[in-house]
């Protein structure tokens, strides 16, 4: 029995970029976008009745950004993981948005096999960020975090920022997925965070992981 496909919601304020969107999983059985918005007032309301897994969602908009989209679809507790894509990488729009509660952040020069894979990341709950994202976090001002972290909290934080789930984490570790979860709560109170993908946005901020790096 196949896997049902991932379900989809496009946001963009340009047609030609939902589109293009749109033509990027057309065909593909592991995908079905299950509707468009224009701005985040759209967006809002229509993760509300569409129920996506994932939203793709632009940054800069009218009526309501991506950033305010984002928070609202976060504590309305709507269930959909949402990946921030856009042409934008500074500092000052990839933290507000991962604050906000985004589960990633891509650039939309992203390629369309990598794009796919991000969308199925998020979908199971883990963290994606484009590379150059990662660097635009580590030129934040980074803050003596480290030694609040214990040496398990950050081999935990590290596997987490390579996509594992607390299963995975588990089973490499040989611990129980009750701590594992235990951990990230720890991890989430001293980062001053509340999910996995804002943590690891903190992370890279504060130097605790480094792209590319063999982290602990």
């Amino acid at each position: 029995m196949s896997e049902a496909p991932v379900k989809v919601l496009i946001v963009d304020d340009h047609p030609v970029v939902r589109d293009g969107l749109r033509g990027l999983f057309a065909g593909d059985p592991g995908f079905e976008i299950v509707g468009e918005a224009a701005d985040g007032r759209e967006a809002v309301s229509r993760t509300e009745v569409f129920k996506p897994d994932v939203v793709l969602m632009d940054l800069r908009m009218p009526v309501l950004d991506g950033v305010g989209a984002t928070r609202e679809i976060v504590a309305r507790g709507l269930g959909a993981r949402v990946l921030i894509v856009t042409t934008y990488d500074t500092e000052s729009d990839v933290l507000p948005a991962i604050e906000a509660g985004a589960t990633g952040y891509l650039l939309k020069d992203t390629p369309r096999d990598e794009l796919r894979k991000a969308v199925r990341a998020a979908a199971a709950g883990e963290s994606v960020l484009s590379p150059p994202v990662a660097r635009q976090l580590l030129g934040q001002v980074r803050q003596p975090a480290k030694e609040t972290l214990s040496e398990r909290e950050m081999e935990i934080l590290a596997t987490v920022a390579k996509g594992a789930t607390n299963k995975e984490i588990a089973a490499r570790l040989f611990i129980s997925e009750a701590t594992v979860k235990t951990h990230l709560l720890h991890v989430y109170d001293k980062l001053g965070v509340n999910d996995r993908a804002a943590a690891v946005g903190a992370a890279y901020e504060r130097g605790l992981l480094t792209p590319g790096a063999n982290n602990p």
